[in-house]
């Protein structure tokens, strides 16, 4: 018996809730396409709308991962651990990225969601990959909480973006007469 075993639908559940969110975003960025846009809103879309579609890409791929047939922990430790690793990296981006656009004013909520809780996560993947030869259960568990995180962080953030357009974009674009 591996230590992996057990977790098998635990990810088809997170990873088939993952698949479905990518798709749904998708849908609504295309109904959103056709609003007009200034070139400058470009950057509000790298900040606040690549972000979610990365989270549910990672929390795919990693239910994807730990869902095939490994004899062990290791390969998929070292999985994690790139993961943690590239999404601290990206973290930085999205940080930087939310610093230079100039169409919207980030407040607490948009750092905390955008950029602290993602940088949680994937630090989680990074120390769980480091511990994960020795406390391997505790490691999988802090994994599948670290997933089920940015799962909730991209749902918070669709959502929010959604809410934002509606009820903020098109009140303005009213108003204006745009």
């Amino acid at each position: 018996m591996t230590a992996l075993e057990g977790w098998e639908n635990f990810y088809v559940i997170v990873g088939s809730s993952a698949g479905a969110l990518i798709g749904l975003q998708f849908v609504v960025m295309t109904l959103i396409a056709d609003s007009p846009m200034d070139r400058a809103d470009s950057g509000v879309g790298e900040a606040f709308g690549s972000p979610n579609v990365v989270l549910f890409g990672v929390v795919l791929f990693l239910s994807a991962a730990v869902s095939a047939p490994w004899r062990g922990i290791a390969i998929i430790a070292v999985l994690w651990g790139l993961v943690g690793l590239g999404g601290i990296v990206y973290a930085v981006v999205v940080a930087r990225r939310m610093r230079l656009q100039n169409t919207y004013q980030p407040v607490f909520e948009d750092w905390l969601f955008y950029v602290l809780l993602p940088l949680t996560a994937y630090a989680m993947f990074a120390v769980s990959a480091f511990f994960a030869y020795w406390y391997a259960r505790l490691a999988l568990f802090v994994v599948a909480a670290a997933v089920l995180l940015l799962l909730f962080i991209g749902i918070h953030n669709a959502w929010d973006a959604v809410m934002y357009y509606v009820f903020v974009q098109r009140r303005e674009r009213r108003e204006t007469g745009r």
